[in-house]
């Protein structure tokens, strides 16, 4: 007989690189667990975590960025299967994640470059993050959807908040458990479950954003992101609702490139 306890498993955010619970002490459901429902106030918290985060993580070489993103695809990879989500799509998440880190040492040569021009000049072009991108993560698929986003936005130096599938943030949240065992520091990925529109609109309107991932295929939600943007100077990159995600990397330098600054230098060359 059997007279072990369960032991009930409890879902929090992930911000600032600790488990936290919502602010507000809010709680939906999903999967018969409770997971927190983030506030405007836990978005807050975690947008000041990232934008700690942002220089740091910019500052390492390309190649240790790299590193780190292989060693959370480990990470990922040894979890085993999760609540919510498939073998297959958790083996095709890791697989994703291993091709953008991959990436990481090939942005530069790939987007910058010398610049040809009629004059006495050089002119030069070199790829910088654009800092703290906001993502709406798509509903399905919960966390190869998730990584797909995240992928290019961390290779390319950048530091993120992610508002987590609305009807399935396990997968989402078990990521987080994954990233707290690997090597990627505090800050970097903020990780946050709850109503996305309550939620999206709150990272859209923050003014220490300097990007937005929309992959949630919400209409009504893309059009407040825009106007939201538009009013604080945001790029936006929205998804297209049909992707499947089954190849997530065929148009990675469509996503590497909308989450990258080019800084361009002209240099004067003597006679």
């Amino acid at each position: 007989m059997n007279t072990r306890l369960q032991v009930r498993k409890t879902y929090k955010l992930w911000i600032g690189g600790a488990f936290v619970r919502s602010e507000s002490g809010r709680y939906d459901e999903a999967h018969g667990f409770n997971f927190p429902r983030a506030s405007r106030k836990d978005v807050r918290d975690a947008v000041q975590a990232a934008r700690k985060a942002a220089g740091p993580w910019a500052a390492r070489t390309a190649y240790n960025r790299g590193q780190i993103l292989y060693r959370a695809a480990e990470a990922l990879e040894s979890r085993g299967d999760g609540i919510g989500v498939t073998r297959e799509e958790r083996e095709a998440a890791v697989d994703v994640l291993l091709h953008y880190a991959g990436w990481t040492d090939k942005i530069a040569p790939v987007l910058g470059g010398v610049n040809p021009v009629a004059a006495p000049f050089l002119s030069f072009s070199v790829p910088e993050p654009t800092g703290v991108v906001g993502i709406v993560a798509p509903d399905e698929p919960a966390l190869l959807g998730l990584i797909a986003e995240l992928g290019p936005a961390l290779a390319g130096g950048n530091v993120c908040v992610s508002v987590l599938s609305e009807n399935n943030p396990l997968p989402g949240l078990d990521l987080a458990e994954a990233l707290g065992v690997s090597d990627v520091p505090a800050g970097v990925v903020n990780l946050l479950s709850g109503r996305r529109r309550e939620l999206a609109g709150a990272l859209g309107a923050h003014r220490d954003l300097g990007a937005i991932v929309d992959a949630a295929g919400d209409r009504e939600l893309s059009a407040e992101l825009d106007r939201l943007a538009a009013e604080t100077i945001k790029r936006v990159r929205h998804g297209d609702p049909a992707t499947s995600y089954e190849d997530a990397t065929t148009d990675a330098l469509e996503r590497l490139n909308a989450v990258t600054e080019l800084k361009t230098a002209w240099h004067p060359v003597g006679a």
